[in-house]
C-alpha cells in the first residue's frame, strides 16, 4: 500500500515541481538545468519595435546603401603611405567594420587607394589597374604625394598627382596621413556613394585637368 501510494502521488509532485519552475529557456548540463540569458538581446530596441514593417524608397537608394557599406579596396601600395593603409586595416582601427574588404585583384575591387608617390614609370601600371576594375569604381588619393606630388613634385620623374592619370573622388592630405584621416576619407566616400544620382543619362566625369582647374582637385 505504501508503494502504491507513493506511485500515485509521484505525478502530482512532478507537476507541482514543474509549475514551480519559472518558464524560460534553459540548457542542461548533466542532470542540472542551467538557466540561459534568453533571447532579449536579439530583439529590436523599443523605439524600432513600433515602426512600421514597410518602408518606401527607390531601388537606387537601396543599391547605393549596399554599395557604400561593402567597398572592396585593392591591396595596392606604392610607397610609405601604404603602411598607413595597412595600419588602418589592422585590429586597432578595423577597416572591416565599415565593410572594407581587401581584394588582391582589380576585377574584384571597387576602390583603388593610391598610397604613395606616382612616378612616370608607374603611371601606366596604375592606369591599367584602374581600367581592369569593374564599374562603378572609385579612387582615393592617400597622402600628399598621390594628391599633388608632395615633397617630390619637382622631380623629373614624379607625376604631380594621380589625378593626371585617373579621376580621383577623395583626397586625403598629409605626409603621411594618419589612419584616422583615411577613415574620414572613407566616410566621405560612403556619403558620396549614398547620394549618387539614378539618372541613366548622366554626363561622364569631366577630364581630370578641367576638374583640377575648376577647383575640385588638391589646391
Amino acid at each position: 500500500m505504501d508503494v502504491d501510494a507513493s506511485r500515485r502521488g509521484r505525478p502530482s509532485e512532478v507537476a507541482d515541481s514543474a509549475a514551480a519552475e519559472p518558464a524560460g529557456p534553459h540548457t542542461w548540463l548533466g542532470t542540472n538545468p542551467v538557466r540561459g540569458e534568453g533571447r532579449s538581446s536579439e530583439s529590436l530596441p523599443p523605439l524600432l519595435q513600433h515602426l512600421p514593417g514597410v518602408f518606401t524608397g527607390t531601388a537606387q537608394s537601396l543599391v547605393n546603401w549596399a554599395r557604400s557599406n561593402s567597398i572592396w579596396y585593392m591591396t595596392f601600395g606604392i610607397a610609405c603611405c601604404a603602411i598607413e593603409m595597412m595600419a588602418t586595416g589592422g585590429p586597432k582601427y578595423d577597416f572591416d567594420r565599415f565593410g572594407m574588404i581587401p581584394r588582391g585583384s582589380p576585377r574584384q575591387s571597387d576602390l583603388m587607394i593610391v598610397a604613395g608617390t606616382v612616378t612616370e614609370k608607374m603611371a601606366p601600371r596604375i592606369k591599367q589597374l584602374y581600367e581592369q576594375m569593374s564599374e562603378p569604381r572609385w579612387v582615393l588619393a592617400l597622402g600628399g604625394c598621390a594628391s599633388n606630388g608632395g615633397p617630390y613634385h619637382q622631380g623629373y620623374n614624379v607625376v604631380d598627382g594621380v589625378d593626371k592619370i585617373v579621376p580621383v573622388d577623395i583626397y586625403v592630405p598629409g605626409c603621411p596621413p594618419r589612419p584616422e584621416a583615411l577613415l574620414h576619407g572613407i566616410l566621405l566616400l560612403q556619403d558620396k556613394i549614398l547620394h549618387l544620382s539614378a539618372k541613366a543619362g548622366a554626363p561622364p566625369a569631366p577630364p581630370v585637368r578641367e576638374a583640377v582647374a575648376a577647383g575640385r582637385g588638391p589646391g
